[in-house]
């Protein structure tokens, strides 16, 4: 997939319209479109990178900015305290589907583990 296919970078150029919760200069947040906890938001970098170890690889820092931007979303979305949980599906086996890195910030709920 070319970033001019991309979703998330049509997303991020605001091509395709999302419920943007947060935003940073390297950073964006969204509600997912089919959430599976009462607060279900991605949170993205706005360069484009396919997965997380892309990501880890390619830019010293906006992993960093990703997960700062990821627990703020969780502070403003109020589950910080209560907890929440992150993850980064990574590679289709995992069950990544939209190849640009993106972080599952879900909360509000209990979440089991392990999470199938």
């Amino acid at each position: 997939m070319s970033e001019a296919d991309c979703l998330f970078c049509g997303i991020v150029a605001g091509r395709i319209p999302a419920q943007v919760v947060h935003e940073t200069e390297r950073t964006l947040a969204f509600r997912d479109v089919n959430p599976q906890a009462p607060t279900h938001v991605l949170v993205i970098p706005k360069d484009h990178h396919p997965t997380a170890a892309a990501l880890a690889a390619a830019d010293h820092g906006l992993a960093d900015d990703v997960l700062k931007a990821a627990h703020a979303v969780a502070e403003q979305e109020g589950v910080a305290e209560s907890g929440y949980r992150l993850v980064f599906n990574t590679g289709p086996g995992a069950g990544q589907t939209v190849f640009h890195v993106h972080g599952h910030v879900l909360g509000g709920r209990d979440l089991t583990w392990p999470p199938g």
